[in-house]
């Protein structure tokens, strides 16, 4: 078997077993079982970065995940302990990593998709537990402390992958995470394109 097939089984593993083991926790926690599949990403980024697993592997196999998620929405039959109805987030998600992967460079498109994955699922997982904690729907909400999480974590990205000063480094992760706070625009979409625009500063 070919290097790059072992890494992609690999990735697809820890995606695959995120989908069963929040399957188990039921529809309840799908906000948390959404972002416990963002998390699952993380591995194939990993392996993504260093050239395991090549762009063109990456960006299909996510655009192929995408296209899997959104066939139970067009058919009304949607996997109800991490899908929600009339919400494609998941689907933007998985398309907007395919499009991240294939046309970014590789350094600053790993930055991009660890921020994607990392720090919007910490946001998610505050917040739920923020509001669930006063007894508010989890389910749509947005709230200082997850976007806190949210740029805590970007930075760190950040510092950690992107080559810039600290200043620039900062503001990108700041960016970002207005770009996951604003209402107007799904996040799995705002994120990614902010974060594509971004990269002409770098």
């Amino acid at each position: 078997m070919v290097p790059w097939l072992i890494y992609t089984v690999i990735a697809a593993t820890f995606i695959l077993a995120a989908i069963w083991i929040t399957r188990h926790l039921g529809e309840d926690y799908a906000w948390i079982n959404r972002k416990i599949i963002h998390f699952s990403i993380v591995p194939a980024v990993l392996m993504y970065y260093p050239g395991l697993i090549p762009k063109e592997v990456f960006s299909a196999a996510a655009f192929i995940f995408g296209a899997v998620q959104l066939w139970p929405h067009l058919k009304n039959s949607e996997f109800s302990w991490y899908q929600i109805k009339h919400n494609y987030g998941e689907v933007f998600f998985a398309f907007s990593a395919s499009a991240v992967a294939f046309f970014l460079p590789q350094e600053y498109a790993t930055a991009l998709l660890l921020a994607m994955a990392v720090s919007d699922g910490v946001t998610g997982i505050i917040r739920h537990h923020y509001f669930k904690r006063h007894g508010f729907n989890v389910k749509l909400k947005k709230h200082w402390t997850g976007s806190l999480g949210y740029i805590v974590t970007a930075a760190i990205i950040a510092f950690a992958l992107l080559d810039a000063g600290a200043i620039m480094k900062i503001a990108w992760a700041g960016i970002l995470m207005l770009a996951e706070y604003q209402p107007y625009v799904d996040d799995n979409l705002a994120v990614p394109l902010v974060g594509s625009v971004l990269f002409l500063a770098f």
